[in-house]
C-alpha cells in the first residue's frame, strides 16, 4: 500500500525521535562512565593522601630515637602512679604535710605537659578534681594555700603557674574560675614584691606575703606565675617582671652561676632556677644566663645534691630555653641521670635532704615536667 508523504514525515519523526533517545542514552552512558572515573579517580587520591600522612606519621614515628622512646614510656608508667596517688578529695599530698596546693599543682601540670588536657582523654577527672580543689583552697586573700610547713608563698606561685596554663585547656565554665582566682592570686604576688626591702633584696619574693627579704628559689615560681599569667592575657604591669629580673640579676655570681640570694655561693640548683626566670622574661641569652649555662654544665647537676628534683626541673626547662650546644650537653647528662632513677612503679622518690620526706607526687611530678620539656605543650615552656 502507498504510504501518504504524512505518514511518511511521521515515520521518519518517531525513528529520528528513536535515535535520538538512543543517542541520548549513550552520551548519558559515556557521562556517567566520565563520572565514574572521576569519582574513582578522587577516591584514589583521597586515599593516597591517607596513606601519605599515615606513611609520613609511621616514618615520623620509626625516626624516634631510643632516648625519646624511653622518655615516652617513662612518662607513661610516671602519670599512671601519679594518678593511683590522688587523694578520694581531689588532692595530692606531699608526705610531710598531708593535702597541699603546691603538690596537687604540680600533679595537673605534669597531665598537661604530656599533652592531656581537663574534658578528655584517660585523666580528665583527675585533673578537673585536682583542679576544682585547688580553687576551693584559696584564701579570701588570694592566697592559694592549704596546709605548709615551709613557705606558703611557694605553694602559691606554684598553684598560680597551673591555674594560668590551664586556663587556656580546659571548657568556659571551668576556665573562667580559674581566671578570678588568677585576679587575686597574681594580685597578691605583685603586693608580696611591693613590700618595702633593703635594695639589695628588691623585686624578689620569700616564703610569706609580707617578708621584707627574697631569695631565688621563691621569686622563681613568682616569676613563672606572673610570666603564664601575662601570655594569658592577665594584668601584669612591665616594671614589676622588670624589678624582679634585677633581682635574678644580682644573684648571679662572678664567674658563672646563681645563688640562693645575692652574695652567696652558686650550686647547680639555683643556676637552673635563674637561668629560666631569665629566659622566660624575655632576656634572651644575657652574659649572666650564659656564664651561668657555661657554669652549669662544667658542674652539672649530681643525683647526691640536696634539691635534686628541684635542680632537674629548672635546669631541665632552662637549659631547653638556651638552647642550642648548651641545650644538647646538658640533654646528653640530664636525660639519662633522670631515666636511670625511675623505680618500676612508675614513681621518682627522693633519696637526701629534705625531699626525702616530701613522696613520690613532688618528685614524680617534677620528673615528668622536666622529661616533656621537649613535647612544648606547656606555654609557659616554648621558646
Amino acid at each position: 500500500m502507498t504510504q501518504s508523504p504524512l505518514s511518511s514525515v511521521t515515520r521518519s519523526v518517531s525513528e529520528g525521535g528513536r535515535f535520538t533517545r538512543r543517542r541520548s542514552r549513550e552520551a548519558a552512558r559515556r557521562v556517567h562512565r566520565v563520572l565514574e572515573r572521576s569519582l574513582t579517580l578522587r577516591l584514589s587520591l583521597l586515599l593516597l593522601i591517607v596513606l601519605m600522612c599515615f606513611n609520613a606519621n609511621a616514618i615520623h614515628a620509626a625516626e624516634r630515637t631510643e632516648q625519646e622512646k624511653q622518655i615516652d614510656t617513662a612518662i607513661s608508667r610516671a602519670l599512671e602512679h601519679i594518678a593511683s596517688k590522688q587523694q578520694p578529695s581531689g588532692a595530692w599530698v606531699i608526705d610531710q604535710f598531708g593535702e597541699s596546693t603546691s603538690a596537687t599543682s604540680l600533679a595537673v601540670m605534669a597531665f598537661l605537659a604530656a599533652g592531656h588536657v581537663p574534658g578528655e582523654g584517660p585523666y580528665d577527672q583527675h585533673m578537673q578534681r585536682g583542679i576544682r580543689w585547688v580553687l576551693d583552697h584559696q584564701q579570701q586573700s588570694g592566697l592559694l594555700v592549704h596546709r605548709t610547713g615551709h613557705g606558703p608563698m611557694y605553694c602559691h606561685g606554684i598553684s598560680t603557674l597551673m591555674l594560668a596554663e590551664v586556663a587556656g585547656m580546659t571548657d568556659a565554665a571551668l576556665a573562667e574560675s580559674c581566671r578570678l582566682a588568677l585576679t587575686k592570686a597574681v594580685r597578691l604576688i605583685l603586693t608580696s614584691q611591693s613590700v618595702r626591702k633593703d635594695r639589695s633584696q628588691m623585686g624578689g619574693w620569700r616564703y610569706n606575703p609580707g617578708s621584707n627579704d627574697s631569695d631565688l628559689s621563691v621569686t622563681g615560681w613568682q616569676l613563672l606565675a606572673l610570666r603564664a599569667a601575662k601570655n594569658l592575657g592577665c594584668d601584669v604591669p612591665a616594671e614589676y617582671i622588670d624589678l624582679a629580673v634585677d633581682y635574678v640579676k644580682r644573684c648571679s655570681v662572678r664567674g658563672g652561676g646563681f645563688a640562693y640570694q645575692p652574695g652567696s655561693g652558686p650550686s647547680a640548683t639555683r643556676t637552673g632556677t635563674g637561668i629560666l626566670c631569665l629566659e622566660i622574661c624575655g632576656v634572651h641569652h644575657s652574659p649572666e644566663t650564659l656564664a651561668g649555662a657555661t657554669w652549669l654544665i662544667q658542674r652539672p647537676l649530681q643525683v647526691n645534691e640536696e634539691w635534686f628534683y628541684y635542680g632537674a626541673y629548672y635546669g631541665t626547662i632552662g637549659m631547653f630555653q638556651v638552647g642550642g650546644d648548651q641545650w644538647a650537653r646538658s640533654k646528653q647528662h640530664l636525660i639519662p641521670l633522670l631515666l636511670n632513677l625511675q623505680a618500676e612503679d612508675g614513681s621518682w622518690t627522693g633519696r637526701n635532704g629534705s625531699e626525702k620526706g616530701l613522696g613520690t607526687t613532688y618528685c614524680t611530678s617534677l620528673s615528668v615536667l622536666a622529661l616533656s620539656v621537649e613535647y612544648q605543650f606547656l606555654p609557659i615552656y616554648q621558646r
